[in-house]
């Protein structure tokens, strides 16, 4: 077989594969790209994403929570159980964010999600001070941990399932909310991945952590209370400035979803 002809049976299988979907013609790339450039326009989906970016170093945090314990003196099945409180708080509270929300909404379509969002920003402010400052750093006070942890997580946990993610359904056609949720993931995954390293460096250069002096099998007090520290620092500042950046969105998110209406009904009378 020539190289002519084995290459002129290449352009007509891939012709044919095209032809039946099996790859996206150039078109569908331009609309993709088209899709994009207008879901990232969008004023609402910025801000969310703004807010996840920063709202992402609260929960980088808490994966220091078991090291704290142990700092502290608990042993494995103690840091493992209080994270357990934390995690089924965290679970019941997403559920319980939903809810409220998609009631509140019926009454209050404009602003409701919003409020949920800010309240559970907010609430991560007190209950991150009880946590790591008000209750005495001693393993006797392993029950006052638990019921907090647990209070905590139903709280702070609402902002996805009360607000980000549906108000991204509300803001583009339908047609592009995977998209909006496909970039929401990238954006937030990639910064966010830079969080926990955050954490680490200001508890360290800040507070003064020094992991080479610190023995996890024994506990340590000063260890225990450089990191509670560091802790802090990185989840109320955090927590105060998902509460601003959500504060935008009761201009726009009404505006954004007004437009996307607009748009599907246009792209209805299209076909």
């Amino acid at each position: 077989m020539l190289p002519s002809q084995f290459g002129g049976d290449e352009d007509h299988e891939r012709s044919h594969l095209v032809s039946n979907g099996v790859f996206p013609p150039h078109s569908i790339w331009k609309d993709s790209l088209i899709a994009a450039r207008s879901v990232m326009k969008v004023r609402t989906f910025q801000i969310i994403v703004l807010q996840g970016i920063v709202g992402s170093l609260p929960w980088a945090a808490v994966v220091f929570f078991t090291m704290w314990f142990e700092l502290i003196g608990f042993d494995n099945s103690s840091s493992a159980a209080l994270n357990s409180f934390f995690a089924i708080g965290c679970a019941s509270g997403s559920f319980l964010g939903g809810v409220i929300a998609d009631r509140l909404s019926r009454y209050y379509p404009d602003s409701a999600r919003i409020m949920c969002a800010q309240f559970s920003a907010f609430m991560g402010i007190p209950f991150s001070w009880i946590l790591l400052t008000a209750i005495p750093q001693s393993v006797d006070y392993w029950s006052a941990y638990a019921v907090t942890l647990f209070l905590m997580g139903i709280t702070i946990s609402w902002c996805a399932t009360c607000a980000n993610n549906p108000m991204f359904a509300e803001v583009v056609p339908p047609r592009h909310r995977t998209m909006i949720y496909a970039f929401d993931r990238a954006f937030e995954g990639s910064f966010g991945s830079l969080a926990a390293p955050a954490v680490g460096m200001v508890t360290e250069k800040i507070y003064g952590y020094n992991a080479k002096t610190v023995d996890l099998a024994h506990g340590s007090v000063e260890g225990a209370y450089a990191l509670s520290r560091g802790l802090l620092t990185m989840m109320i500042i955090p927590f105060a400035l998902c509460l601003m950046f959500y504060t935008p969105l009761y201009s726009v998110f009404k505006r954004d979803r007004e437009n996307a209406r607009l748009a599907s009904i246009k792209e209805q009378e299209l076909i």
